[in-house]
């Protein structure tokens, strides 16, 4: 098995334990895979991030404890899964029935995913995801009652924001109009967040490509407190829809980790990167540093009330602005469209 695929399996064994339920593992070819018992992963002596994963087996979920219960209480009906465990091409999500966006998504990138190489698994130029093919979708798996709608977002005066990006999953057209699902997609502040930062920031991820062999980024919506004039915390947030039915989140977080072979010479000894950044569902300006939204992982853990890695992964790598740069890069796409459109609409010159 590719030391790839090796090390994907590791991180999801040990982490990823969502909302007390099931972790789902994402394999590199993005399949979803039997349950089996979690793989330990064993942390090498060395003072250095690495945690070797030659012993690990193949892609396993990871879930707790069975709990017994006497099926007779729920005779009547059973409330349901905390959240729905969807598995696409490109990613794996929970979905929050209640808020009506995704808990949590995940993915691994890597160059061949992303289309950057001549790797195997990277798509031919007349295979891969075209974004002005696609269409934002109502996703017909969840029902009716606990889905969310196309019309919610009409005139909210926020953007469908991606969890995971469309720029990621250019696999196949097929991978990339699943991330176009409204199970994938959350209310987001559209210029100076959607349309800016937040796009830096899913950029800096694919260019993290570059420098590590694997990368996995996990998107959580978030819904933070703060603190009134009268000392109190209050977490406070808009409902859009009519009648009100999505949540829009006060925050976003990526929590990303790295891992590249630590030397040629011993490819299953992995030295792992991690970090973790929130940003507020708002305008952001273009020169803001991308490490004054770092925090720690416990903290998005927390507020998510998500498990994404073992203690021993967090314990057992270094921040991820210490083995690379933590800088986005300023691309106003959407400036230079308006721009092109202004122009091919101009009235003609008179002579």
């Amino acid at each position: 098995m590719p030391s790839s695929t090796i090390m994907h399996a590791a991180v999801f064994a040990v982490g990823a334990i969502v909302g007390g339920g099931v972790a789902t593992a994402v394999s590199s070819r993005r399949r979803q895979v039997p349950m089996t018992p979690p793989v330990a992963v064993k942390a090498t002596d060395s003072p250095s991030p690495l945690v070797d994963v030659q012993q690990s087996g193949a892609t396993a979920l990871q879930t707790m404890s069975p709990v017994m219960m006497d099926t007779a209480v729920l005779k009547y009906g059973n409330p349901g899964p905390l959240s729905d465990q969807l598995v696409r091409r490109a990613y794996v999500a929970g979905y929050d029935r209640r808020l009506r966006h995704p808990a949590w998504t995940a993915e691994h990138l890597t160059l061949a995913s992303l289309g950057k190489s001549a790797l195997e698994g990277a798509p031919p130029a007349d295979e891969a995801g075209d974004r002005g093919k696609s269409a934002f979708t109502e996703d017909e798996s969840i029902p009716a009652l606990f889905r969310a709608k196309l019309q919610d977002y009409f005139r909210s005066g926020y953007d469908r924001g991606h969890m995971v990006p469309a720029a990621d999953a250019k696999a196949s057209q097929a991978a990339m109009d699943e991330t176009f699902l409204l199970t994938n997609i959350a209310p987001q502040v559209g210029a100076g967040f959607n349309r800016h930062y937040w796009a830096y920031l899913e950029d800096w991820c694919r260019r993290l490509t570059a420098s590590f062999s694997d990368v996995y980024v996990f998107t959580v919506p978030l819904y933070l407190p703060k603190q009134d004039p009268d000392g109190k915390w209050r977490v406070s947030y808009e409902v859009i829809g009519s009648p009100p039915n999505i949540s829009v989140p006060t925050h976003f977080a990526k929590v990303v980790l790295t891992a590249r072979p630590s030397s040629p010479a011993t490819p299953h000894i992995q030295e792992i990167s991690t970090g973790a950044f929130v940003l507020p569902n708002a305008q952001i300006p273009d020169e803001a540093k991308l490490e004054s939204f770092a925090v720690p992982i416990e903290a998005v853990e927390r507020a998510a009330g998500l498990t994404l890695f073992s203690d021993m992964v967090k314990k057992s790598s270094k921040h991820i602005c210490q083995s690379t740069k933590c800088e986005v890069i300023v691309r106003r796409f959407d400036d230079a469209r308006k721009q092109s459109n202004r122009k091919a609409i101009a009235p003609p010159k008179s002579s």
